[in-house]
């Protein structure tokens, strides 16, 4: 993993602090650590030491503050804040009155948020880190990161099989039912499931509220704790103007890594055409785009349109500017681009793109044909969407 470079940039001028979220693995303490090898660093994962601080959350200050100041001129770096938020007073003192620098890491900002912790009201950028995106990877092996996810140590991995499933596992334990917060396991373990099944689908909450035994709002607080620690996002519908034709309030979800996603469904993908290949495709090309938006800091909306007839063109970005179609097909037929067409005639996007598997790109009409490989340089060169 250290071989591999990140993509994300964290430059911190003078007494300027930053947040780095990021899910679990995704190599958050490694970049640091690289990044900032002089600084120095509280992680409490260790557990005496956020039980030390979590009673006594001072101890940082006086620590601190015997110090000698060259060692303060770096970043403090604060590993997994979110299990000690009385700390973030105490940052806050030392930022304003002592002009120290934090980055302040986590997997989760929901405990923080819900427990109403200082968040430094707008003293600290927010960053995050993503799994293995394609520049970091270089020649991208489709079939592996399809099966194996983009996180690091799962992508690069021989036993990558039982690496996903303990993630899974873990994630339950550690991030759900360990932070308390939710208290009906057997519930949000069903849901877990459901969720797998209807992944990157319309987000019918009474469907999967059946299926786990529990009403509605429940479910829709359960996809919100996904969202919350990182483990997914929201796509809303795009609907520049309001008709009866187009599905202004189903969303869809997804989550952040395609190898994750397909442990929960037990996927392989054992070669590149199929249902499953073309869900798992569509997936990863969501990946690369969210991770893009962030860091190239354009932070364009990703969402989707969809006709009530059924007529649905993946990814919209940027409020319209950019339409996008995943085929995981080596061969783009006439009817394959009809969404885009019919997306494209009535909103006049800068550009139409199908992302598929064929091997050279080309034109029809008003639509792009562009294999997936070709299309992500494009996207990272700032070619698609800037």
């Amino acid at each position: 993993m250290n071989s591999l470079p990140r993509r994300l940039r964290i430059e911190l001028p003078d007494r300027q602090s930053a947040f780095l979220w990021g899910p679990r693995q995704t190599g958050k303490s490694t970049l640091l650590r690289e990044r900032f090898p002089d600084s120095l660093v509280y992680d409490f994962l260790d557990t005496d030491l956020a039980l030390e601080f979590a009673k006594r959350p001072g101890l940082l200050r006086q620590r601190l503050l015997a110090k000698e100041p060259a060692v303060l001129r770096q970043p403090i770096i604060l590993d997994e804040v979110q299990k000690v938020p009385s700390l973030l007073d105490e940052v806050h003192w030392l930022i304003e009155n002592r002009g120290l620098r934090f980055i302040l890491c986590g997997s989760s900002a929901r405990k923080l948020k819900r427990g109403q912790a200082n968040l430094l009201g707008g003293r600290a950028w927010r960053h995050e880190l993503f799994p293995l995106v394609s520049p970091e990877i270089g020649t991208v092996d489709l079939l592996r990161v399809l099966n194996r996810g983009a996180i690091p140590s799962h992508y690069l991995a021989e036993g990558f099989r039982k690496s996903l499933q303990a993630y899974v596992r873990d994630y339950l334990k550690e991030e759900v039912f360990a932070e308390g917060l939710t208290r009906n396991v057997p519930a949000f373990a069903r849901f877990f499931d459901a969720m797998g099944y209807t992944h990157g689908e319309l987000t019918n909450y009474a469907n999967i509220a059946r299926e786990c035994g529990v009403d509605a709002k429940t479910v829709k607080e359960y996809y919100q704790i996904l969202i919350d620690t990182l483990l997914g996002r929201r796509v809303e519908p795009f609907s520049r103007r309001m008709g009866r034709d187009v599905i202004t309030k189903a969303a869809k979800f997804y989550l952040f890594d395609v190898g994750v996603a397909g442990t929960l469904v037990k996927r392989h993908v054992a070669e590149a055409r199929g249902e499953a290949f073309g869900r798992a495709f569509e997936h990863f090309i969501f990946t690369e785009l969210t991770a893009h938006a962030s860091y190239s800091e354009l932070n364009y909306d990703i969402q989707f349109w969809r006709t009530r007839q059924g007529v649905e063109v993946d990814f919209i970005l940027g409020g319209g500017q950019v339409a996008i179609e995943v085929k995981g097909s080596s061969r783009v037929e006439g009817r394959d681009c009809r969404a885009l067409h019919a997306f494209a005639s009535e909103h006049k996007p800068r550009q139409a793109i199908v992302v598929c598997c064929e091997s050279e790109e080309r034109r029809v009409g008003d639509v792009r044909i562009v294999p997936w490989a070709a299309f992500l340089q494009q996207l990272w060169a700032g070619e698609v969407i800037g």
